[in-house]
């Protein structure tokens, strides 16, 4: 009997060099698949079909929004996908991925959220100066704030509160770490951390869209077990988990990603990044389609 060939998916919003790598793994191993862009892209609820041809839909849309309600659709009409819904959904906020961390014991930043301009001074007065105040959304890096004293946490408080959007409503407080002019990225497919990055920077932002530069990083086994606990906690996948070095807690686990760039892991790394992702997804084209499922 001839076995079925897999149909896959690819969401995307931009073709970056990710994407373009992506595509290439796929042809590569002779995969059918369609790249679909979120901005033309549709869906009927009483025409389902047209999605259920797929196996497997690999989520990679800029925006967390689009993603997420594109996940969320794909669900409900039995699609397998990479990453679930509930994963991109903890994943994408920043205090929904700390509380799962929390829940399941992972160590990670003093972090405290608020929700008026009041109570977030009173909170950030009582972590001490400086302090770090971050979007719940959002990723590169933007929108984070040192703040170091009384008068500019009065502004930026006041600066999010009056933007008005829901997000900027919930303040996320953590502690500034002094960390050694570097953070770690792991990225973790399924049960196996591949490869990790130091990301090096003068500036306390360390992101590699930031200017970060990326210098290669041994997997320890105290690296793997703190990258494995986190995606275990978060519900598993195709993920990057940023560490810190705190230099009296040890490494923190300061966020997980669900649809991380890799453009510097993979040439940093030698690590074919892209070809493990298509791996994965093809691993999961083949679940019975209920094992996907939330």
């Amino acid at each position: 009997m001839t076995q079925k060939r897999l149909r896959i998916g690819v969401l995307y919003s931009r073709v970056r060099v990710e994407e373009k790598w992506i595509f290439s793994a796929m042809e590569k191993l002779g995969i059918d698949y369609e790249r679909l862009d979120d901005r033309a892209i549709s869906f009927d609820l009483e025409h389902p079909e047209p999605w259920q041809t797929f196996d497997a839909v690999l989520e990679r849309s800029i925006s967390y929004t689009s993603g997420l309600y594109c996940l969320r659709m794909l669900d409900a009409f039995g699609v397998r996908t990479v990453n679930t819904a509930r994963v991109a959904e903890i994943c994408g906020d920043k205090l929904v991925t700390s509380a799962m961390l929390s829940r399941a014991g992972v160590p990670q930043p003093h972090t405290v959220t608020a929700f008026t301009p009041e109570a977030a001074l009173d909170a950030i007065e009582a972590f001490g100066y400086p302090v770090v105040l971050k979007p719940v959304v959002g990723s590169w890096g933007r929108l984070l704030a040192k703040i170091n004293d009384r008068e500019a946490a009065e502004a930026v408080v006041e600066h999010k509160y009056v933007l008005g959007s829901v997000q900027h409503s919930v303040f996320y407080i953590q502690e500034y770490i002094k960390k050694p002019g570097r953070d770690i990225r792991a990225i973790v497919i399924g049960d196996k951390v591949i490869m990790a990055i130091y990301r090096k920077s003068e500036h306390w932002i360390t992101n590699t869209a930031r200017s970060g530069e990326g210098e290669i990083c041994p997997i320890t086994p105290e690296i793997e077990k703190l990258c494995l606990d986190a995606a275990n906690a978060v519900g598993g996948g195709v993920l990057a988990v940023d560490l810190v070095e705190h230099p009296d807690k040890g490494m923190l686990v300061n966020e997980v990603n669900h649809t991380m760039e890799f453009h510097t892991a993979q040439p940093v790394s030698g690590i074919d990044i892209a070809g493990e992702i298509v791996n994965y997804v093809v691993e999961v084209a083949k679940m019975p389609r209920a094992e996907n499922r939330e």
